[in-house]
């Protein structure tokens, strides 16, 4: 009897412990895993959130880039990590892609991680390069649908967002064009300003200069609505392409089980670092919006990611793409 008595203060102990370490999280520097190699606009997101996210919970946020198996690396260890909130993912569309695209992950996107938090979209850029024989957005459909068979497109990597963004605006036109995959979004646009390549799908912030500098023609933005970054470009949805539409995103994941109060720290210190204007000035000049209010709490998060599962397992399934 007293032995029970006794393992029952102790559980009580450990979990007035446990209590006590979440509300007063972080009492040490956090890291902020970043499953791609540094450089990217991921990446370069994740520093610009870190600087402020820092100031606001007390203490160092570090960035430490997790590369390797299109992301997945960096995801399994946050998946593996404890779950005590010195250890988040700052992850994007290819989170939700991977579940898919990989025969088999290490873990489960959906109920693997605790999401913390929806933090900005972006739209892909579909361009051409500069010398290709059309001129409007309309007359390159044209084109590319006479020629097809010899024109070739890039994109940062089979399976990137980008990649299926193109594979959706292709399905959309009603071509088969031969994909030649890079290992980044500035490797595929190097080749394309050397014209090695005919077309390629974008993040914004990696197309925007090209287009800007007249090095590129800007044929579409590859989702519903214009970017204010690039006003003058039109979108799939205005060329009449329904379901082309690929906008990457980026979010806050914790490891799962960690304590419902960190989740919460977490959540509200980025929110408020969403809110700050000179930090939304700073995404949008690297071509990123900050998600509506009304789509920021965690179970928002949990429920979008489901749905990205989904509708683009459809996308990778009908486009016949799969990794070991």
């Amino acid at each position: 009897m007293r032995k029970m008595v006794l393992a029952v203060m102790v559980a009580a102990m450990v979990a007035d412990v446990g209590g006590a370490g979440a509300q007063e999280w972080p009492t040490r520097p956090v890291t902020m895993v970043v499953p791609i190699a540094a450089g990217g606009a991921l990446d370069v997101m994740a520093r610009i959130l870190a600087s402020r996210i820092s100031v606001l919970l007390g203490q160092p946020v570090i960035v430490e880039n997790v590369a390797g198996g299109g992301g997945i690396a960096g995801s399994y260890r946050v998946s593996k990590a404890q779950p005590d909130g010195y250890q988040f993912m700052f992850s994007s569309a290819g989170f939700a892609i991977n579940q898919t695209l990989y025969k088999k992950t290490p873990y489960n996107a959906a109920t693997d991680f605790a999401p913390v938090v929806l933090v900005a979209e972006g739209p892909t850029v579909l361009v051409a390069r500069k010398d290709l024989p059309s001129g409007s957005p309309t007359e390159f459909i044209a084109y590319a649908k006479t020629h097809q068979a010899k024109l070739q497109y890039g994109s940062p990597g089979t399976g990137t967002n980008q990649h299926l963004a193109c594979v959706l605006f292709n399905a959309a036109i009603g071509v088969n064009v031969t994909h030649i995959p890079y290992r980044g979004g500035a490797q595929s646009m190097q080749d394309l300003l050397a014209g090695r390549i005919d077309y390629s799908c974008n993040a914004i912030t990696t197309a925007r200069p090209q287009i800007e500098a007249n090095s590129v023609k800007a044929v579409a933005v590859l989702s519903n609505n214009r970017s204010p970054m690039l006003p003058n470009v039109v979108s799939a949805q205005e060329l009449g392409l329904a379901g082309s539409a690929a906008d990457a995103w980026n979010a806050f994941f914790l490891p799962k089980g960690t304590p419902a109060a960190i989740i919460q720290k977490l959540h509200d210190a980025t929110v408020a670092a969403m809110d700050t204007p000179s930090l939304q000035e700073r995404l949008k000049d690297i071509g990123a919006t900050v998600v509506a209010p009304e789509r920021r709490s965690p179970g928002y998060l949990q429920k979008f990611v489901e749905s990205e599962i989904e509708n683009w397992g459809a996308v990778i399934k009908a486009a016949g793409l799969s990794i070991e």
